[in-house]
């Protein structure tokens, strides 16, 4: 059988939620989006948590928040899916890059070498579940007087020094199918800014504060009673869910430990991720390349995963866009060419983790 890299299964708690919405009439946003804001609000540690109708929309609304717009410049990773650098184009802001660390993440030292007078946001990006070093970027963004938009994406649950992604920043999750916490498409925005949640409410329906009492043009970003029905049970779960996967994390770790050209991730000290991918780097030295191990371990029954392929910027659509200003990354653009996720998800047994490892090295041993 094959050991899926993300499958998507719904628990009975969700299905008895979405039959109650179907039942209810109410399949707009009602009682079970308000519900869900609860949990994510208990998920990062914020005061406030909105929910809106995908990620991206989570991201562009940050922006459009933050009044960010044609001539400000927003720093973030060029290692990353587009959904990133599309909401930055969306509000009209130039797209700027700073090359990652070995962690994937874009480091503090970096961010604050690239900052200049149009720079009005750093958007850091954490990747696979590893929170970046936020205590650091925070300390250099509030020394530069920019604002903190955290793309937490795939990251629901993960804290540095014991505090949450969201927190530090505007916080933007994902509740795309594949995500730790999913529900088909879906979106978080959270803050302790009172304010801030309170425009981001007015603009996701439609710039209304009640029935037709129109307070600016808005957008159509609310998320519907069925996507939160599918999204509540997992957030009451989340906190097992990532312990779970830590442990398969940890298992994969010491299984995999010490085989030639395969770097394996690490955690600095200090983060706690919550690992949405397991991603290792196969390197010049390994006796596969990435892609051929990727195609061995499709013929044992293993789904693997390249997250990405391509430094963000050097597609054709962005090449030459003129939002977008490329830069030189050459870490970045070695783990395009090495990165290759493995299957790490709560619901894998030990047998199968066993089964990982052992096609691992069977291949690269």
């Amino acid at each position: 059988m094959t050991i899926r890299l993300s499958p998507v299964q719904v628990d009975p708690a969700a299905e008895g939620l979405v039959l109650g919405a179907l039942r209810s009439g109410r399949l707009a946003q009602g009682p079970l989006v308000e519900r869900l804001e609860a949990g994510a609000r208990a998920m990062a540690a914020t005061e406030h948590a909105i929910a809106v109708s995908n990620g991206t929309v989570a991201l562009a609304l940050a922006l459009e928040l933050l009044g960010v717009g044609p001539g400000d410049e927003v720093l973030t990773s060029p290692f990353t899916f587009a959904a990133t650098l599309n909401a930055i184009i969306h509000a009209g802001a130039t797209a700027m890059f700073v090359d990652v660390s070995d962690d994937f993440m874009i480091p503090a030292d970096a961010v604050a070498a690239a900052i200049a007078g149009a720079t009005r946001v750093v958007m850091p990006v954490h990747l696979y579940g590893l929170p970046a070093d936020m205590p650091a970027i925070t300390r250099v963004a509030d020394d530069r007087g920019v604002a903190i938009v955290e793309d937490a994406a795939q990251a629901h649950g993960a804290a540095v020094d014991g505090r949450r992604v969201g927190s530090f920043g505007i916080g933007c999750f994902s509740l795309y199918a594949t995500k730790n916490v999913a529900a088909g498409e879906g979106g978080l925005v959270t803050t302790d800014d009172r304010d801030l949640a309170d425009r981001a409410r007015v603009l996701r329906n439609q710039g209304m504060r009640g029935p037709y009492d129109y307070a600016e043009p808005g957008h159509n970003y609310r998320l519907t009673e069925l996507q939160a029905a599918l999204a509540i049970p997992q957030l009451e779960t989340l906190d097992a869910r990532n312990a779970a996967r830590r442990r398969h994390a940890a298992l994969l770790s010491e299984g995999l430990d010490g085989i030639a050209g395969l770097v394996l991730p690490t955690v600095p000290p200090g983060r706690e991720p919550v690992w949405h991918q397991y991603t290792v780097r196969v390197t010049s030295s390994a006796r596969l390349d990435r892609d051929a191990l990727a195609r061995a371990l499709a013929e044992a029954g293993i789904e693997t995963g390249v997250y990405y392929p391509r430094v963000l910027f050097d597609h054709d659509c962005y090449r030459q866009h003129p939002l977008v200003r490329t830069a030189d990354v050459p870490r970045a653009r070695r783990m395009a060419n090495e990165v290759l996720s493995l299957p790490v998800h709560d619901r894998l047994g030990d047998e199968e983790l066993a089964r990982i490892v052992a096609a691992v090295r069977h291949r690269l041993g």
